[in-house]
């Protein structure tokens, strides 16, 4: 992904587009409020106005008549006047008696109900304008109708709507720089956080958290963090005691013991090469042989219970290193041929070009011995192993796939627990910790091992992500 299409992704870019957006609905929502009472309030301004205008006219009407009337419209609609101010009387045919308007709008209705109509005020206007206005009829059949013109509302109106705009864009400008300074604060909060818990899980439990020192909910969290990660420490240390005291005391007695059962048979072999001797001695010589299988099978089972716990554990002692899954899968391909050729099985292999993969070499081979072991185990009836190997998508997919009996959907996740073993399988020889080592190191290589079916058979994929430049 290049770092254009990153930046647009990151987390800083979305809340500081959120952040923007949250602070212009803010703007917008209050001047909205100041628009609206802005033009309401000139509104009643020029209603006011125009019904102080005909209390006036009424007054002057009622008290002198209509020449008084006819006078003092023709006052206030001269050049010298009002300008904003709208005068007309007609007579009842419709005559323009007096007044600054050409004639009588057909929509304005004399019932004293507030009008806005858009009309040509005189001659010399090539353009109509707004004119807030109310009409009455008079006595006699006389209309008259008083308003004012809104150009200053209009004006006004657009002057704010034009300060609503542009204080929403510098809104926008300033909460987008806010919201991505603030984002980025928090972020890098965050990501301290989630950097040393990415040493943690790469197995230095001896990662802290930094404290920024202001005492805020991050540095309450981060000290949270610290003792839980102090408490991990202290009961890994002492899960890696025991498990290196286990190693110690374990493996020297059954080392000692296998080495006096073969001992043993090695003088039953000096006393009688040639196979010769009483009964009860080949009773014993087979009780022995019996007693060192056994004790192989509980030293693999110490070591393979050993190796998954450091493995979940994440106690493996020795760093990744790149590791060549073809070059890994041709070497144990190699190796389990001749197994698979006794087996009366064919041991196919494909592979798809070299693919680097970080991980611990040792535990990559032992985890894919004990695939292979279980499919020479119980899918040789099949005729067939395959081992595939292919990349796609900056991913590596290894299968190890058999035509045996496969395992049911339903137990395919209940088999990578230790010592589960199907029902089917209890007559042959194994303790149910092979696929549990391998699910534990895909595990502590952050790879996912799938169980599927192979139709018939059991098809077991490994997927890893390929090292940066592999």
């Amino acid at each position: 992904m290049s770092a254009a299409r990153r930046w647009w992704r990151g987390a800083s870019f979305r809340f500081a587009v959120l952040y923007a957006l949250l602070f212009a609905t803010s703007m917008a929502a209050l001047g909205g409020f100041v628009y609206w009472s802005s033009v309401d309030v000139i509104e009643r301004q020029v209603g006011d106005t125009v019904q102080a205008e005909l209390r006036g006219l009424a007054e002057q009407y009622a008290e002198r008549g209509l020449p008084r009337l006819l006078e003092v419209i023709e006052q206030r609609s001269a050049p010298g006047g009002d300008t904003d101010n709208v005068y007309l009387l007609v007579a009842p045919s419709g005559q323009h008696l007096a007044g600054n308007l050409r004639s009588w709008p057909e929509a304005a209705q004399p019932d004293g109900e507030w009008l806005r109509l858009r009309l040509f005020r005189t001659l010399e206007h090539t353009e109509p304008v707004t004119v807030g206005a109310r009409a009455f009829e008079l006595r006699g059949g006389f209309r008259l109708l008083v308003g004012r013109d809104m150009g200053a509302r209009e004006s006004l109106r657009r002057t704010i709507l034009e300060a609503i705009g542009w204080g929403l864009g510098a809104a926008l400008l300033l909460g987008a720089f806010g919201g991505w300074l603030l984002g980025r604060y928090l972020l890098s909060r965050v990501e301290t956080v989630s950097r040393i818990s990415r040493r943690i899980v790469d197995g230095d439990l001896s990662q802290r958290v930094p404290l920024s020192g202001t005492g805020d909910a991050f540095d309450r969290l981060a000290e949270n963090l610290n003792r839980m990660l102090a408490r991990i420490e202290t009961l890994m240390t002492g899960m890696r005691v025991v498990t290196d005291s286990l190693a110690h005391d374990l493996r020297s007695p059954l080392t000692r013991l296998r080495s006096r059962i073969e001992m043993a048979l090695r003088e039953q072999e000096a006393l009688h090469p040639d196979g010769s001797g009483t009964g009860q001695e080949a009773a014993d010589r087979q009780v022995l042989e019996q007693a060192l299988a056994e004790v192989e099978t509980i030293r693999g089972t110490f070591d393979s219970l050993i190796a998954i716990a450091e493995a979940e554990a994440g106690l493996t002692r020795v760093a990744f290193d790149r590791v060549d899954l073809a070059e890994l899968v041709a070497e144990l391909a190699e190796l389990y041929e001749p197994l698979a050729e006794e087996s009366h099985c064919r041991l196919r292999v494909a592979l798809d070009g070299p693919a680097a993969v970080p991980g611990h070499r040792q535990l990559l081979a032992q985890a894919l011995s004990n695939l292979l072991d279980n499919a020479l185990k119980y899918g040789c009836q099949g005729g067939e192993i395959a081992i595939a190997l292919e990349r796609t998508g900056g991913e590596a997919l290894l299968s190890v796939s058999d035509r045996g009996p496969g395992i049911p959907a339903a137990a395919r996740e209940e088999v990578l627990k230790r010592f589960v073993r199907l029902d089917e399988s209890r007559s042959l020889p194994g303790s149910g910790l092979g696929l549990s080592l391998a699910a534990a190191v895909a595990t502590l290589h952050d790879s996912r091992l799938e169980l599927q079916d192979n139709a018939p058979g059991l098809k077991v994929v490994w997927r890893f992500a390929l090292a940066a430049d592999g």
